[in-house]
């Protein structure tokens, strides 16, 4: 949830923030007036509870006589603050529906408009001239044994997969390394729950605009996690952080799940846009003061691990209306994907100011010690997409696939070879 107070103090920047994402500027109106109701019924609340206090400490000094009039006014005034505690709950829960309707405000600097509105802001390494006809990375893994979606199908349906034999050891080797690295840099490894609490996947944003996109358990009223960020971000709900020795860094390596609704007809082939699939994402909880910085280190991060899988990848800086609403800026990694002649996304990081912890009550204390709302971020270290790149990329003219140096230690050789 945005801040009140800021609202109340820049609704025209959280208006032009809307615009920029392509949403309702009119919704900053309405939590405004759901604000200004709301304290205007807790004031008539307080008051009426005061003025029934007060009168509570009449009565035992009244006479008799007092007494039977002032306790006929304390009946009416009772049901009065009833009405006004009812009044206080229904402009409560009104205002932080509207308060919930409305996404992060975005950082300045963020590029407005959609999904094709993105700014490359840098682009690493050079795709590769092919002196033979490159094969995609389904073709590839197949004639390797490393990928099976016919026996994916036959167990789960569309979208699923087996990763065998050496298939299975490249997404444990990227996944390892991420691990290393991330611990290497300050990350306290996390294997989280992938079932979270509806209040859990509420807060951290992903039950507004993504909501399609989440299984629910509907017996246990559980959803599964589209991403570790969300139990991670569930971690420390409800509880106030020491932050002063610095940021709290975690990552999570988790399978994912993900609905793909309204992804009719698109990626089909292969392993780029699938139901379930494995993660390290990092996850950082700081002070607002030091957010933005921290997310270029997140993003520097994730550079050194691309590094490491030797692809070619551009940097973008994400439009508002392709951030999702808990995002106030984000930034892309896409890796050269020469079968589609294109880039597409392999990492992803977010600075969610105080978004999701204003609505999962993360705080910190300040240098005065008062609390104060904490900043969260997140960013993918790697996932199983990242294969794709890699068979893609390092593929020889006799089919058989190089793999990076840096992941040789976890697969057990350094050239994967056609069946």
């Amino acid at each position: 949830m945005i801040d009140l107070r800021f609202l109340r103090e820049n609704p025209e920047a959280v208006r032009a923030s809307q615009r920029a994402r392509g949403e309702d500027p009119s919704l900053v109106d309405t939590l405004l007036e759901a604000d200004a109701a709301r304290r205007a019924a807790v004031a008539t609340a307080d008051n009426l509870r005061a003025e029934q206090k007060a009168l509570g400490k009449k009565v035992g000094k009244a006479s008799p006589d007092e007494r039977a009039e002032l306790l006929k006014h304390g009946q009416e005034l009772s049901a009065k603050v009833k009405e006004a505690e009812a009044a206080e709950n229904t402009a409560d829960a009104e205002m932080v529906a509207a308060q919930r309707a409305l996404s992060n405000v975005i950082q300045e600097g963020a590029p407005a408009g959609g999904e094709d509105d993105y700014i490359v802001l840098d682009h690493v390494g050079t795709p590769r001239e092919f002196d033979f006809e490159p094969k995609d990375h389904l073709d590839l893994g197949e004639s390797l044994g490393i990928i099976d979606m016919e026996r994916g199908a036959k167990v789960s349906g569309s979208r699923f997969y087996f990763l065998t034999g050496y298939g299975a050891l490249l997404q444990l080797g990227l996944l390892q390394l991420a691990a290393q690295k991330a611990t290497a840099n300050g990350f306290t490894m996390m294997i989280p729950p992938v079932l979270v609490r509806p209040e859990v996947m509420q807060g951290t944003g992903f039950l507004g605009q993504h909501a399609a996109e989440v299984y629910h358990l509907e017996e246990d009223d559980l959803y599964l996690v589209g991403t570790s960020e969300v139990p991670l971000a569930g971690y420390h709900s409800g509880e106030i952080l020491d932050l002063s020795a610095g940021p709290k860094r975690y990552a999570g390596w988790s399978s994912c799940f993900r609905r793909e609704a309204g992804s009719y007809g698109k990626d089909t082939r292969g392993i780029i846009r699938v139901h379930q699939f494995d993660k390290v994402e990092m996850f950082v909880y700081t002070t607002p003061d030091q957010a933005e910085a921290e997310h270029k280190r997140l993003l520097a991060w994730e550079q050194e691990m691309l590094a490491a899988i030797e692809v070619p990848y551009r940097v973008i800086d994400v439009a508002a209306g392709d951030l999702g609403s808990s995002a106030a800026r984000k930034f892309d990694c896409e890796a050269w994907v020469p079968s589609q002649q294109t880039y597409r996304e392999l990492t992803s990081t977010s600075n969610c100011t105080t978004f999701q912890a204003r609505r999962l009550n993360v705080r910190y204390r300040d240098e005065n010690g008062k609390p104060q709302t904490a900043a969260t971020l997140n960013g993918t270290l790697a996932t199983t997409r990242w294969i794709v790149a890699l068979l893609e990329n390092h593929q020889q003219a006799d089919g058989s696939v190089r793999v990076p140096a840096a992941l040789v230690p976890f697969v057990g050789t350094d050239v994967l070879v056609p069946r």
